[in-house]
């Protein structure tokens, strides 16, 4: 640390003024930047944009509701509930099991002779077989015509040309995208549950023929997401060939599909190739690369501003008591929010009370365009700016005032970021998108990914249209495929 240095010493009045006023707007600077390294140091999950895998260990999140006071697990006297029996048609083998003697009087018992009581009790035991691989040795035979010529036979039809048949091919690559396993770990895996030798290159040439299997079902769904009437958008960080990148995602929750794309941007650019020529409603963030949408057409999600809010409570004074009322009315509409979903309000009624607090508000965010903290003048004027779009949900229907579906799929993108940090390669930035579309996709849908994947492999390998994506519809458009 550099010495001080030398104290003023004033001689007049006049200069003892002139110190004073030195350090009393000396004071106000240090407290204003002791101030904003203090909510810096605060910020977590809760009033930020920062994930809560960044937050400290001692913050204390709020209850979701009171405690119950009930000790964990089964409760005395609650109704039992036992696994599901599995079909008659589908139980492998049966044993029939009798009793041999009375538990009371240890008196023999015979079926033939001792009348039977009720049904019998099933108690059916699942168990999984030890696999054993099918290996299939096609014996390509060469023949010498009389001209001369050698020829060898080629492979049937729908044969691949490597040494992986489509389900374990397909299998790989939802090790990989679904389940999010590193290579190694894949290897392993095929090694002690298949039986399966398999080297590292192997899973690659495997993950990028499944992936090219579901390019076309993945362009037939991007095209569909573009012709919906409501949208949620977002993105996250991510990391190829070692440099910084995003991951993009749209996701329309009544078609239930969402569209993975890695781009190396975050800008305009990016964000229209997402979006295509899509019209709707988007629901998103405050991010600049969403203004080219049309303002009237946009909404801004409420739980990212009620962050926003939490972060102005906690300065002191006028902009602290702002970002209180802020947090409160927006508390507040989420309440009726939650009683619109659930129908014990009206959406008249629900448009009633909503008129007074959006008039309160765009008020307190108007004054907050006056306050003495840059960042929260700036970021009051931007929703000033903004303020047609927080309020959409209010008179569409269909409209949420989160952004929630988004989020919720891109998160199964961040833990995959974090175990595997990120693509190494454009063609693994496209295997991951494609992957993540077809995962977060057809969970939505409820279908199983494993099956859709092998039948994608398997058409691939005949020639023959993808399954689709897209509910309700078997194959992928002749239009999509040759997209």
């Amino acid at each position: 640390m550099s010495p001080l240095p030398p104290a003023p010493h004033p001689q007049t009045l006049e200069e003892c003024w002139a110190v004073i006023d030195a350090l009393w707007a000396r004071v106000h600077q240090l407290e204003a930047r002791v101030e904003e390294l203090e909510r810096r140091l605060g910020q977590n999950s809760q009033n930020s944009s920062r994930p809560p895998s960044t937050d400290p260990l001692g913050l204390r999140r709020p209850p979701k509701r009171p405690p119950s006071g009930r000790k964990p697990g089964g409760q005395p006297g609650h109704e039992g509930h036992q696994r599901a029996l599995v079909p008659a048609d589908q139980v492998t083998s049966s044993t029939e099991c009798y009793p041999d003697e009375c538990e009371r009087c240890a008196h023999k018992l015979d079926p033939r002779r001792n009348r039977e009581v009720g049904e019998p009790l099933h108690h059916q035991v699942t168990e999984i077989p030890e696999v054993t691989p099918q290996v299939a040795d096609y014996l390509r035979h060469a023949l010498e015509c009389s001209c001369g010529h050698v020829t060898l036979a080629p492979l049937p039809a729908g044969v691949p040309a490597g040494a992986f048949g489509p389900r374990l091919q397909a299998t790989i690559a939802w090790l990989s995208g679904t389940c999010r396993l590193g290579k190694r770990i894949i290897a392993s895996v095929l090694a002690d549950l298949f039986r399966v030798e398999i080297g590292l290159g192997s899973v690659t040439a495997c993950e990028q023929r499944a992936s090219d299997a579901v390019a076309a079902p993945v362009v037939e769904a991007h095209a569909a997401l573009q012709e919906q009437p409501v949208l949620h958008a977002d993105e996250t960080g991510w990391r190829q060939r070692r440099q910084r990148a995003w991951l993009w995602v749209a996701v329309s929750v009544t078609l239930c599909v969402a569209v993975f794309q890695v781009h190396w941007g975050r800008g305009k650019k990016a964000a229209q190739e997402l979006l295509g020529r899509f019209a709707g409603w988007l629901v998103t963030d405050r991010w600049c690369a969403y203004e080219h949408h049309p303002l009237d057409r946009r909404q801004l999600c409420w739980a990212h501003l009620l962050r926003h809010f939490r972060a102005m409570k906690e300065y002191r004074g006028t902009v602290g008591r702002l970002g209180a009322e802020l947090v409160t009315l927006s508390e507040r509409m989420f309440r009726w929010w939650h009683r619109v979903r659930d129908g014990t309000l009206t959406r008249a009624a629900f448009r009633r009370k909503m008129a007074p607090l959006r008039e309160r508000v765009e008020w307190l965010i108007l004054d907050g365009t006056r306050t003495r903290v840059k960042a929260v003048r700036a970021m009051c004027w931007e929703l000033h700016r903004l303020s047609d779009a927080m309020w959409t949900f209010i008179d569409v229907e269909g409209i949420d005032p989160t952004n929630n579906a988004a989020e919720r799929a891109v998160r199964a993108a961040v833990l995959w970021r974090k175990c595997s940090y990120g693509t190494h390669s454009e063609a693994g930035g496209v295997f991951a998108g494609r992957m993540l579309t077809v995962t977060a996709s057809l969970r939505m849908q409820g279908r199983n990914v494993l099956d859709y994947l092998t039948q994608a492999v398997e058409a691939s390998l005949r020639g023959q249209p993808a399954p689709s994506l897209l509910p309700g519809r078997d194959h992928v458009m002749p239009l999509a495929a040759a997209a």
